[in-house]
């Protein structure tokens, strides 16, 4: 009964942050969608700060150990050939969201966006120390196909091109009816990725 609950709340978390934002959303909001009392919130999470963390942490959990898979087997190319296979790496488990909850993958990236445009800095901690080994992981990967990128153009392209992932992401369900109203081509959401890869690919390597 209390994992019941505890994931009654969870979904609601999730389904109130991906819509309204964090700061937007309530916890009141929250206990009357998972139909449960503000106690049971105190005891499974103890702040709204946690329940955010915990919301992420079913994704990160899943994703994480499967994007260090992906980087450990890729072979070293560089330039933004290599960013590219990189980001194309990504994509299997970024769909496989879709196993979590129904949209996850869309769920996810909507979560990302509302994090990083609101100012929740305990976010970038929690991910840092939880996940850090992985995002490093990441970021290292990048770098090494672009050496003589320096260090701090490098995180402008990093923040620039994760804001058009987010973007893009989130906007994913508008892009997919303009696709099928000017082209009449039905686009999902692997799709979307597709074509977004390449752009963010040449826009990290700047050429």
């Amino acid at each position: 009964m209390a994992r019941h609950t505890k994931n009654d709340i969870l979904d609601a978390a999730e389904y109130l942050f991906s819509q309204s934002g964090f700061t937007q959303t309530s916890m009141r909001e929250i206990t009357a969608r998972a139909e449960v009392n503000l106690a049971s919130v105190n005891y499974h999470f103890g702040s709204k700060k946690n329940l955010i963390q915990a919301v992420f942490k079913r994704y990160f959990d899943e994703l994480m150990p499967q994007v260090k898979g992906c980087l450990d087997a890729l072979p070293p190319i560089e330039g933004a050939k290599g960013v590219e296979q990189i980001l194309y790496s990504l994509i299997p488990p970024m769909l496989n969201l879709n196993a979590i909850s129904e949209q996850g993958t869309a769920t996810f990236v909507k979560l990302l966006g509302r994090g990083y445009n609101e100012t929740q800095g305990h976010l970038r901690k929690f991910l840092m120390h939880d996940y850090g080994d992985c995002i490093r992981a990441l970021v290292d990967a990048i770098r090494r196909c672009l050496p003589e990128l320096p260090e701090e153009e490098l995180f402008w392209r990093l923040h620039f091109a994760m804001g058009s992932f987010v973007f893009s992401m989130a906007s994913s369900q508008a892009l997919t009816e303009i696709a099928e109203s000017d082209f009449h081509k039905h686009v999902d959401i692997k799709e979307v990725i597709q074509h977004l890869v390449p752009f963010v690919a040449q826009g990290l390597a700047g050429k």
